[in-house]
């Protein structure tokens, strides 16, 4: 399999004043051979953020039945309401077939459940052409949008459609406006910066090998998200990802679990717990290198403190 479009540079390197690049600027000095998408730029303020958007929201979900935690209300309610104008992006649950062929999306499909939750104005935008992608029709349909919300599958089959072309920018300028973009599963691990579990090969490997798959999208700078943590028992896979590249943030989330993002601050809603890999922080000895936030707790990224909530950290069993 081919893949036109490859980063041309790595996401780690722009602190200081290029923090005011809103997009990829992750502040690891780690040099990759994976290459980078085009950067839009917002004039400098004094309220940059070192890690969320400037402008704008973030969803990020662990994947899982979201019915009943409020996190989809939440994400519509963020978007502007009923009358929200959200696109919808399916991309991760595959391009092609193992023949080659197409993966066909079907709108009522992909939508049935926005609609269901008393959404007026969804639609959907897919493609597996990163030409098509690069194109001001296709990227159009982003221009009015309010939110977008990447669903669940494969996080490489997302970058192969968009990373570095014209649609990607306008992802980046929803947040720009002071939109919002989610994501549930691939759709939040694409938010980060560094893409865990990227490999083609399969999910289970952290660090993907094809350098192209590297890459996240940087709604979240100098991070590295998992998800399904709880039901996959992936409390440690993220341990390795941080020692490799130790300025970056881990979050690892839980099913039915999402941290909303506002600026550096981000707060927990849902079920379940969420953890938090920072390779800065001291651990005792017998525990683990990490700490476990819960629903109604807050974090501050920049600070790397929790605001609300008692942190737990959990033993080595």
């Amino acid at each position: 399999m081919t893949h036109p479009r490859r980063f041309r540079s790595s996401p780690y390197g722009f602190i200081g004043v290029m923090r005011a690049v809103i997009v990829m600027a992750f502040a690891s000095p780690v040099v990759f051979t994976a290459v980078a998408q085009p950067r839009p730029t917002v004039a400098l303020t004094a309220t940059m953020s070192e890690y969320g958007p400037t402008n704008g929201s973030l969803v990020i979900v662990g994947g899982g039945n979201l019915e009943g935690t409020g996190i989809s209300e939440k994400f519509i309610a963020m978007a502007g309401g009923a009358d929200a104008r959200i696109v919808v992006v399916p991309t991760a649950g595959g391009n092609r077939k193992a023949d080659g062929s197409l993966i066909p999306y079907v709108d009522s499909v992909v939508l049935a459940s926005w609609r269901k939750l008393g959404v007026t104005n969804v639609r959907m935008l897919h493609t597996a052409d990163p030409k098509v992608a690069d194109t001001e029709e296709f990227a159009n349909i982003l221009r009015d949008a309010t939110g977008v919300w990447f669903n669940g599958g494969r996080q490489w089959n997302i970058v192969d459609s968009y990373a570095g072309t014209r649609t990607f920018r306008e992802f980046h300028n929803v947040l720009m406006r002071g939109g919002v973009i989610g994501g549930s599963s691939a759709g939040a691990t694409i938010q980060g910066a560094y893409l865990v579990r990227g490999a083609i090969s399969g999910a289970d490997v952290m660090m993907a090998p094809e350098p192209e798959h590297q890459n996240a999208f940087g709604f979240l700078r100098r991070s590295a998200i998992d998800q399904h943590i709880n039901t996959r028992n992936r409390w440690d896979d993220l341990d390795a990802v941080i020692a490799r590249f130790p300025t970056l943030l881990g979050i690892g989330l839980s099913e039915g679990t999402a941290i909303v993002v506002t600026g550096d601050r981000f707060d927990i809603i849902g079920k379940a717990q969420v953890a938090i890999h920072d390779n800065t922080k001291t651990y005792a000895a017998g525990a683990k290198p990490y700490i476990l936030l819960k629903a109604g707790d807050a974090y501050d990224m920049h600070d790397r403190k929790v605001l609300l909530g008692t942190a737990m950290v959990p033993p080595v069993k």
